[in-house]
């Protein structure tokens, strides 16, 4: 079984584009501070959006979807899951819950994970919930012609026990000695939790809960009010491919986790670049007419309702609908669609 060490970590000389994400993101680290003790009421409102486009996110990229309307119910009502996939996503939505609450009394452990696991399907009668893998599972493509290829072989599942308690021991060993960065230990740990494949079922949303739980431990709390889980999605054949990149060689020590580590932290700098521009549109207190037309003035191409709401998260849909009403009337933006399929888009 691999060795799971990562003392030869701190050896590595890094080259000047992780140097250069690290220092980005402490510093943003640093303003995100400041700016919650300046508008904490505000930017409290970011929280439940990114709740949602977590919860939201996180599942579709496994194929787990429902409608806009019952996510919002499902993860802001805690209303009754009708099928299948809101299972999943109701359980996706109480384990990411008790990671933003409680993640200062969740130490990082093979039983902490497993129970985590067990809440991901709380929803549903799944009696591989909580328990690691019972037979070998494999990482494929599926390409266009329809034939299908092994990308790659993580643990058997009779090694998985052991590799997760091990990986567990040295990540929270080099961090509590402060012998590796946790913006470097981090992406490692969660490359090869993905490589080691624990679970039958719910590998790549539990690698998501413990990259939130992590970042917060550390304290990276840009996932908070800026779903990171959406960025993955949106751009998720660069995240395929940045770990099919480091996995070459990862079952004899020779892999490279560089690509992982450089998507991973790029999407950390994102989320927290996006942050700032929020945090900018409420922090004067502008009329809601200035303030939406702010932030259309952020959007290239095509936007909806409910990217200016992301933008604005100090006003009401009420508010929002009035002033995108008045810029469409003085020729500001123009309107096209009708009920859900609506967008809009700058004029000038």
């Amino acid at each position: 079984m691999r060795d799971f060490n990562y003392s030869q970590i701190k050896k590595t000389k890094w080259d000047s584009e992780i140097l250069g994400y690290i220092a980005a993101i402490y510093k943003q680290a640093g303003k995100q501070e400041m700016y919650l003790k300046q508008r904490p009421e505000e930017l409290e409102k970011l929280v439940e959006i990114a709740k949602i486009q977590s919860t939201e996110a996180s599942n579709a990229i496994e194929g787990i979807i429902t409608t806009n309307t019952r996510i919002r119910q499902l993860v802001e009502e805690k209303t009754t899951p009708r099928n299948r996939d809101e299972q999943e996503i109701a359980g996706y939505r109480d384990a990411l819950s008790i990671i933003h609450e409680n993640f200062d009394a969740i130490p990082l452990t093979r039983n902490y994970i497993l129970q985590l696991h067990k809440i991901l399907y709380g929803h549903m009668s799944n009696p591989a919930a909580g328990k690691t893998k019972t037979v070998q599972n494999y990482i494929s493509a599926t390409y266009s012609d329809g034939h299908s290829e092994i990308l790659f072989t993580p643990l058997a599942p009779y090694e998985t026990p052991k590799a997760l308690d091990r990986l567990c021991e040295e990540y929270n060993r080099v961090i509590g000695n402060a012998e590796v960065d946790p913006l470097i230990a981090i992406p490692i740990f969660i490359h090869d939790f993905l490589c080691i494949h624990p679970f039958n079922d719910g590998n790549g949303r539990m690698s998501r809960l413990l990259t939130t739980l992590l970042l917060y431990r550390s304290g990276f709390f840009v996932g908070k009010y800026i779903s990171l889980e959406a960025k993955i999605a949106k751009h998720k054949d660069l995240y395929y491919d940045a770990l099919y990149a480091s996995q070459d060689g990862w079952h004899e020590g020779k892999d490279d986790p560089v690509p992982f580590i450089k998507y991973l932290l790029g999407t950390i700098i994102a989320a927290y670049r996006d942050f700032e521009e929020r945090f900018a549109l409420v922090e004067d207190k502008k009329p809601a007419l200035e303030t939406v037309r702010l932030a259309t003035q952020n959007k290239i191409g095509k936007f909806t309702k409910q990217d200016i709401r992301e933008l604005c998260p100090s006003l009401s849909i009420s508010s929002i609908e009035g002033a995108l009403r008045k810029l469409v009337e003085s020729g500001e933006i123009k309107r096209e669609g009708v009920g859900k399929s609506t967008f809009y888009y700058r004029t000038r």
